[in-house]
């Protein structure tokens, strides 16, 4: 491939392209049901990996009556922290964006696990960590 098919920020608008994933908390494994938690982007460009959490406890209770509300509250703020880095990341506070956001991407069996990963373009990758948030999962 030669640079004449490589869009980079400035011929598209300043925008860089981005990688998103919903965080689904999934009570009841063997149920398969979820609710949408959380996103968490990555922006390659602009070294940038963000998460953005909300949990309707109401929901999760009509999924599971009893879920352990606390356990997924904590679980969200461990991937909150993971994106952060520094000492919230533990031991991926080292590691830089793009592979905590792979980390936290890869597929598990737990109550809170990611979705598949999208793409899209933007010029503010936290604000789109928001505009995500509003319009997927609240």
């Amino acid at each position: 491939m030669n640079d004449r098919h490589i869009i980079r920020a400035s011929e598209a608008n300043e925008r860089d392209v981005y990688e998103y994933a919903l965080l689904r908390v999934v009570p009841r494994v063997e149920r398969g049901e979820c609710i949408n938690a959380g996103v968490l982007v990555y922006c390659r460009a602009q070294a940038y990996v963000g998460a953005r959490t909300h949990l309707d406890e109401a929901r999760l209770l009509a999924l599971d009556p009893d879920a352990d509300v606390a356990g997924v509250r904590a679980a969200l703020r461990a991937v909150e922290g993971v994106c952060a880095g520094g000492d919230a990341a533990g031991q991926a506070a080292g590691d830089d964006a793009g592979r905590r956001f792979r980390w936290l991407i890869a597929p598990r069996s737990a109550i809170v696990q990611p979705g598949p990963v999208h793409t899209g373009l933007t010029t503010d990758p936290a604000a789109e960590a928001d505009r995500l948030l509003e319009l997927l999962v609240r």
